[in-house]
């Protein structure tokens, strides 16, 4: 198993859960939880959990009082989603005709590929499917001959 490191905001909701869940299933889940996402990092639980501690116990020791912790600017992790978007740039004309350039080369290649993939016609099969298309036809005239007869018949 590789070796990565410690997702630790993950940990820390499986681990709130594993501690204080309502009910013994939800600490339960929360514990598998918490020991899958040590196990992806290549730790053990109970490794994952000291590591942790350890790390909180480093940051609470800190000389500095609370206040002066408040002064400081904290480091915040930039997420892409919140970022600001960039304004979309307006697209010219000849962006738009290279797309439906490339969209008819793009559609003359798939009808090309089709053609190369296409059975080839048989003629008995042809000629069968030609005499059951006039038949359906017939049936379809006679039927309507009839519903036309059933109508010039009711007032």
């Amino acid at each position: 198993m590789s070796k990565r490191a410690l997702d630790r905001d993950r940990f820390a909701k499986c681990r709130a859960l594993m501690d204080r869940g309502a009910t013994a299933g939800e600490q339960a889940a929360g514990e598998a939880a918490a020991a899958r996402v040590a196990a992806a990092a290549g730790l053990s639980l109970a490794e994952a959990i000291s590591l942790v501690d350890a790390a909180d116990r480093r940051f609470h020791s800190d000389a500095a009082s609370q206040d002066e912790r408040a002064r400081r600017p904290q480091a915040r992790p930039t997420y892409a989603w919140a970022e600001p978007k960039q304004k979309p740039h307006p697209i010219t004309v000849e962006e738009l005709l290279r797309q439906k350039e490339a969209d008819a080369a793009q559609k003359k290649a798939a009808a090309a590929r089709q053609a190369k993939r296409a059975p080839k016609g048989d003629k008995d099969f042809d000629r069968w499917a030609e005499e059951a298309r006039e038949a359906q036809a017939m049936r379809d005239r006679e039927w309507a001959e009839r519903r036309k007869q059933r109508e010039e018949a009711q007032p």
